[in-house]
Formats: C-alpha cells, structure tokens, sequence
C-alpha cells in the first residue's frame, strides 16, 4: 500500500482554499443573518414606539423605576431570556445564550427619568410626579432614556428570534439611576457591578448608544477614546462672622468671599488648562447663604460641577479648586473648607474595538452618515462598565429630518423632543454589533 503523502505546497493550495470557502459561508451566514435581522426590526417598529410612549407617559426617578422595570422583566420573559431583577435596588438583567458557544456580549440602557416638567405638546406627554430628595417634583423623560429601553427590548426580541443562530452569550442591562441616586443612596452602573452584572457569565465586551436631539435621523456619531467627560461635584462651605448689613466692617462677609471665589475659580479653565488638548468646565450651579436682606449670614455653602476630559486635568483642576477657595477665604479673615465627589468617570471607547465595529455601523446606516464627533462635556456612567471591560458607546440621531439641529431643544430640559424614525436603525446597530462581534471572536479563536 502506498503512502498518502501530499506534497508541501498542494497542502498550502487546500488549506487556502478551505479557509476560503469557510470564509465565504459564514460570510454568507453573516449575511443572512443580518438579512433577518432587519426584516424583524422593520416588523418591531411600531411596537417600538408604543413602548417607547407608554415610558415616557409613566416617568420614573432613579432608584424608584418600579412599574418601568416590571414591564421590562416581563418582556424578557415573555422572549424566553432568564430574567435577574432587583439589581441595583431596580435594574433589570436578562441572559440569552445562543445556540453556539462564543463571547458574552452586554448591551445597556439606561432607564430612569428626570425631575424635570415637560412643556412638548404631544399626546403622551408626562403628567406624572413624584419625590426627589424630599421635595414633590414633576417627572420626564428629558434625556431620552425612554427611547433607550423601547430600542433594547425590541433589540432582545430581535436577537431571541435569531437565539440558535447566536454565536455566544448577550446580557441585556436596564440600569437605573443613570442621572445619579436620591441623596443617600447609592446607585447606577457603579452599584449594578457592585453586585456582580458583569459576571455570572462574565461579559467580554459592551455597547451603548444614547439617543441625540441635536444629531438628525439616520445618523450616528462616535468617538474613539476620551468620548464624554468624567464629572465630579464640589462643595465649598465659607465660614465669616454675622453683622447688620449696615455695619459690614464689624463682620467677616462669606457672600463678598464667594464671589470673589467663583470669579477666581474661572481662572483655572482660561489659565491652567492647554485647551488645545484637553476641555474643561468649572460651574458653581447652586448658592445657600442667609436670611434677610439686612444681615450679613455667618455661613455660605456652593455647589457646582467640574468636567474633564483627561485624568491628569482632572486631578489638576481639582488642587487648584482647593487652592484658590482657601487663599481667597483667608486672605478675606474666612474660612473655606472644600469637598469633590467623584461621580463618573470619562466615558472611553477602547481605540481598538472602535476600530473594528465603526465598519459594521457603516455598512449599515451608510458611511457618509457614520460621524466622527468632537468630545463631548456631558457626562455617562456607562463609564463605569468601560474601567472593567472594553466598550463603545454611540449617539443615535433623534432630531426630525431638515430641521436644523441649532432649534432642536437641548437634553435635560422641558422642550426636549425626539423623532420617532430613529429608532429601527437603533435596534439594527445594537444587533448587527452584537453578532459581529460574535463572528470575529469565533474566527479569531479557530
């Protein structure tokens, strides 16, 4: 019997040519897939949207997302998905593995709503109320967080319905709190990894969007790395001595300090930050001091928000804000005393995954609409998750078609307004990322 022996080169020739044709048909499978993809999110849409009203009509506050977090469980399990729910006080988490081993993808949105009341009129506008931080405040769903949970759910229905298909794991997290907990309580991405949402399967990567008024349908925009500023708060409590106001030497003046303070602390910005590498923000939003309009108080405390975009900045911004507020209070005979909270970090893009999921984006809603932005100083918890595991996180156009986005209302206030049509390229994005991703890991672990 003679040897089977193939010579050097004719075993190059079918080696190449078998990973060529496996190349093609999973290509093909990809394809297919993706083919199927749209069809169900085109078949989703209007459902899509009926949620998405039904959430913004019946606005919850963070950590109290009771009814939100109902409705969502009881999607999931209506999918068929293992449903975890109390994470984070409110969170929701569900688990679909697919039919075929590979990575576990996480895909968040965040669910909670502002305190803020809504002047847009629509049919389903928010009537609702409810207590923040002691007081009874109006609610809405002025960051579009609502859109978040509608696009996630349809982008689980998608996903169930390709579940044999799936080459791996998604984790689907509706995270409350994003905007931050009531006073006292903790809260958000940061308390939802506390408690394990990353592990138990461990996730390997995760993916984002946020909804965007001032970025027309049909577009997305990113950003690799330093993407959204991290955000820290500071409070400065200024200790003078009381007098009539109409006998101010025989007092020490908190209020003249502070504002002396306030005008100092704007020098950090113009004079010690290189703003041609890195951005910046110091604001003092909020200021309690006395009683009356003829006595000088004892006491004042500021409150305010500092922004940045590099972590070296940061921690300048932050000695400097502590120098310039105990200087100015002494040279004035007060006292200042200074506290920073850091609240979430800078909101990074791994450069790499970046890299190679922004093709997937742009075979999709076309590359010309496929956007590389300039950083932005808002910030996103979502950051969190990005300190643990690689992410990309993305803005989803929300304002109407030909409408310049200069009259579209900001996030965050009474008038905030998204369309409606955004939302299926939405659910497609998350979907076609997630099953990419899925693919490279399995070529890459052949």
């Amino acid at each position: 019997m003679e040897p089977n022996f193939t010579p050097q080169p004719m075993k190059k020739i079918i080696l190449f040519t078998g990973l060529f044709t496996f190349s093609l048909f999973t290509s093909a499978q990809n394809a297919a897939l993706k083919s199927k993809i749209a069809q169900k999110a085109a078949s989703l849409e209007s459902k899509v949207i009926t949620w998405r009203r039904d959430f913004h009509q019946n606005p919850e506050l963070g950590n109290r997302e009771f009814k939100t977090a109902e409705k969502i469980a009881a999607h999931l399990r209506s999918l068929g998905i293992e449903v975890q729910t109390g994470v984070g006080k409110t969170g929701v988490v569900g688990i679909l593995r697919g039919g075929k081993p590979g990575p576990v993808v996480a895909l968040r949105a965040d669910i909670d709503a502002l305190p803020v009341k809504e002047r847009v009129d629509i049919p389903f506008a928010s009537k609702a109320e409810g207590e923040y931080n002691g007081n009874i405040v109006p609610i809405m769903h002025a960051c579009g967080h609502d859109t978040h949970i509608a696009i996630l759910m349809g982008t689980a229905e998608i996903l169930a319905s390709v579940k044999d298909d799936l080459k791996g794991t998604v984790k689907f997290i509706f995270q409350p709190a994003e905007e931050g907990p009531p006073e006292g309580e903790e809260g958000g991405a940061e308390l939802m990894i506390k408690e394990g949402v990353l592990t138990n399967p461990k996730v390997d990567v995760i993916f984002g969007l946020h909804i965007n008024a001032q970025t027309e349908v049909g577009t997305i925009k990113y950003r690799p790395k330093g993407t959204m500023a991290a955000s820290d708060w500071f409070k400065i409590k200024i200790m003078g001595k009381q007098t009539h106001g109409a006998y101010p030497w025989l007092g020490i003046d908190p209020i003249v300090t502070a504002s002396q303070i306030i005008m100092g602390l704007q020098t950090i910005v113009s004079r010690n930050v290189n703003i041609t590498e890195s951005a910046a923000v110091v604001s003092v939003g909020q200021i309690n001091a006395g009683v009356r309009s003829n006595v000088i108080p004892e006491e004042l405390t500021m409150n305010g928000t500092i922004r940045s975009l590099d972590s070296k900045v940061q921690q300048m911004v932050h000695s400097r804000i502590k120098q310039i507020a105990t200087a100015i209070a002494e040279s004035a005979g007060a006292t200042a005393d200074v506290s920073i909270t850091n609240k979430t970090a800078i909101t990074y893009n791994d450069p790499s995954l970046t890299e190679k999921m922004v093709p997937t984006l742009e075979a999709l809603a076309g590359k010309e609409n496929v956007l590389l932005t300039p950083a932005v100083t808002g910030a996103e918890d979502f950051s969190f998750y990005q300190e643990k595991i690689p992410g990309l996180y993305f803005f989803l156009g929300g304002a109407p078609k030909g409408k310049p986005t200069s009259e579209t209302a900001p996030h965050h206030t009474p008038d905030f307004y998204i369309d409606e049509s955004g939302f299926m390229l939405g659910m497609k994005a998350m979907s076609d990322l997630t099953i990419d991703y899925m693919e490279m890991n399995t070529k890459k672990n052949k």
